[in-house]
């Protein structure tokens, strides 16, 4: 008798639909609510109820590192594969700044056409909705650098539209926008125009250890978050008489990461709400060393101990490789080097380990970047040209110089064997 309804339930189970057929077993993700409150002192953000300091870095590689490192939040210029952002983000236990793709009038965006307008609207409305309840998101970023090269102060009436949008449709998340710098009359337009922003954010380099008096000096009252920083920018430091902008070593850029973020995020927490340093990964800006705090290959800079240190108070076990000189035809970066065309010459760097690791030398000769962006646009790595050198010793060369009459930059990488390195480049220039 068993076996018969055994048998019966089975047939019929052929001509049954399962319960669950058509029907989602995953849960709806729920968000955290993150706010900006006042206090008795200043500002703090707040995520689930908790006070919630950025500790943070642009872009989206190397997270299980970032987190490792003490960090605890990643930012974007946009929303591409914005999904798969979130969720590595929130695997690692990390939040994100999820930047909104409102277009730059330099990238010949017209804020006096209404329909374009309207249309940037509807794209970044569609964008908020599709990922305003994922738990790892922190705020939205509307643009990014707006009033860089701007001249039409109507963009921010558009940016507080979206700023009113997104509290409309997500009440979970605050809105800010990115600037390039501060200078009063972008904080009188923001002041006057963009009410709705939760928060401002700016991005500095140089001006970092100054940013807090500045911030006070030019009126703003209201919280703040510095969404990038960090070496010395290109248009800000020296250069040669040629115009080629002088690079800091990787060990110059340790000091400075260091100094700078200890004079002014750390010490103006009351209205400071955190920051992202610049930039977690690697890219071609000038130079391929400039901004990436690793090389193309992961490789981590003396810049990523000094941030493991300023997030958890205490450097790494293994340390990167230190410059304290780096020479071409016996003159340092900032002196003009002039060679002669298809003459000998030679380069060298002192270098040591901070663990006495054996160390290995890599040159490369680089012409100096012709088709540059601004305010981060792509930007191609120049094609490295054919370099024979001979080695003279532990970090000394011998070289031909380029038969090319132009500009060069001779470059350095100084590998500990472990995944650490130390970088440094000097331009200079060919002539017959």
């Amino acid at each position: 008798m068993n076996k018969h309804i055994s048998i019966l339930a089975l047939v019929a189970c052929l001509f049954c639909k399962p319960a669950s057929a058509g029907i989602t077993t995953e849960k709806p993700q729920k968000p955290v609510k993150v706010e900006v409150v006042k206090t008795t002192s200043g500002y703090q953000l707040l995520r689930d109820g908790k006070p919630y300091f950025v500790k943070g870095a642009g872009g989206n590689k190397y997270l299980s590192r970032l987190a490792a490192y003490g960090g605890n939040s990643i930012r974007t210029w946009g929303t591409d594969n914005a999904q798969q952002v979130l969720d590595s983000a929130q695997k690692y236990g990390l939040t994100v700044l999820m930047g909104l793709p409102a277009v730059p009038e330099r990238h010949g965006f017209n804020y006096n056409d209404a329909g374009s307008i309207s249309k940037q609207f509807d794209r970044i409305r569609t964008e908020v909705l599709k990922y305003k309840d994922h738990p790892a998101l922190l705020a939205w970023g509307i643009g990014n650098e707006l009033n860089l090269s701007y001249k039409n102060p109507k963009v921010w009436d558009a940016v507080n539209e979206i700023a009113e949008m997104i509290h409309q449709v997500d009440p979970n998340h605050p809105a800010t926008t990115v600037l390039a710098g501060i200078n009063k009359s972008e904080i009188d337009y923001i002041k006057e125009k963009t009410k709705s922003l939760d928060f401002l954010s700016i991005n500095t380099y140089g001006g970092l250890a100054a940013l807090p008096s500045r911030v006070a000096e030019l009126g703003w009252t209201g919280p703040y978050m510095v969404t990038e920083w960090g070496p010395t920018g290109h248009w800000e430091g020296l250069s040669t008489s040629w115009n080629a902008p002088i690079e800091e070593t990787s060990t110059e850029k340790a000091a400075v990461y260091k100094s700078r973020y200890s004079y002014s995020v750390e010490k103006d927490k009351e209205k400071c709400l955190g920051s992202y340093v610049f930039l977690w990964g690697q890219k071609q800006e000038r130079t391929p060393t400039w901004y990436g705090l690793f090389t193309d290959k992961g490789e981590e800079s003396e810049v990523v101990d000094v941030m493991q240190y300023l997030w958890k108070g205490e450097f790494p076990s293994n340390k990167a490789p230190h410059i304290y000189a780096f020479h071409l035809d016996g003159k340092k970066s900032n002196l003009d080097v002039k060679l002669k065309a298809g003459k000998p010459y030679t380069a060298d760097v002192l270098a040591i380990d901070p663990d006495s690791d054996s160390l290995e030398y890599f040159w490369e000769l680089l012409p100096e970047a012709t088709k540059v962006g601004e305010g981060g646009d792509h930007e191609e790595k120049p094609e490295a040209k054919m370099f024979k050198y001979q080695q003279e010793g532990k970090g000394k060369i011998s070289f031909s110089s380029p038969t090319d009459e132009g500009a060069y930059r001779l470059f350095v990488y100084v590998r500990d064997g472990k995944n650490k390195i130390a970088t440094a480049n000097i331009p200079f220039f060919v002539s017959r």
